[in-house]
């Protein structure tokens, strides 16, 4: 069975869907991939072909152990390319995911292998996210919480942030939201108004469902 980068990015794609809590079925992919419902039709008789994926009746897609397996060591190489981009070429944090995407395919087991020489096996990457599959209830057993369910005058400290939108991390890296900023929360609602330090930030109240925190 030839494993190709699409392939690749479809099982990927399941997987980091799954760590933000979604059903994934086929529109989800489609909206995570930004491609053809079409596309994605034939992706998964081939994925499903190959056994790397299973459809439920009501179409819930879910990955099989050897589609995990698969998913796990892409998921590992894009963190530690994250980790590489940041620690040892101080490349800006908003920017490491769009670059880990690109190079995550073509990383040997040879560079992956120095790379945890270098780095070590754990750690987070420069968004907060800890490396292999995630979930919310994972998040909560560790005790964090989204910043949108934090209460007036709740001092927080910034854990994770959803990394695969460009936009939203360039808008959070100017406010200056980012994992380990310590931040007290003044008010909640449709908007979300923080201070950290004297420098107050708000924030529409749909960005605090995608920042975890922890108190």
């Amino acid at each position: 069975m030839r494993i190709t980068i699409s392939k690749e990015n479809y099982l990927k794609a399941i997987a980091e869907a799954e760590s933000e809590g979604e059903t994934v079925k086929a529109v989800t992919l489609t909206r995570w991939l930004n491609v053809s419902a079409p596309a994605v039709t034939m992706a998964i008789k081939r994925l499903k072909r190959d056994t790397l994926i299973r459809v439920g009746a009501e179409g819930q897609i879910t990955l099989t152990p050897a589609g995990r397996e698969i998913t796990s060591r892409l998921l590992n190489r894009h963190h530690l390319i994250e980790r590489m981009l940041t620690e040892i070429f101080g490349l800006e944090w908003y920017k490491v995911h769009d670059e880990a995407e690109q190079l995550e395919h073509a990383v040997s087991a040879d560079f992956e292998r120095k790379l945890v020489e270098r780095l070590g096996p754990a750690g987070a990457c420069p968004h907060g996210n800890i490396v292999g599959m995630d979930s919310p209830a994972d998040r909560r057993e560790r005790g964090l919480k989204l910043l949108a369910e934090v209460r007036p005058g709740e001092r927080i400290t910034v854990a994770s942030v959803f990394e695969r939108d460009r936009k939203l991390l360039e808008y959070l890296d100017e406010a200056g939201v980012r994992p380990g900023a310590r931040l007290e929360a003044i008010s909640a609602g449709k908007s979300l108004e923080l201070r950290a330090g004297r420098k107050r930030i708000r924030l529409d109240a749909q960005v605090g469902t995608k920042i975890w925190v922890k108190a």
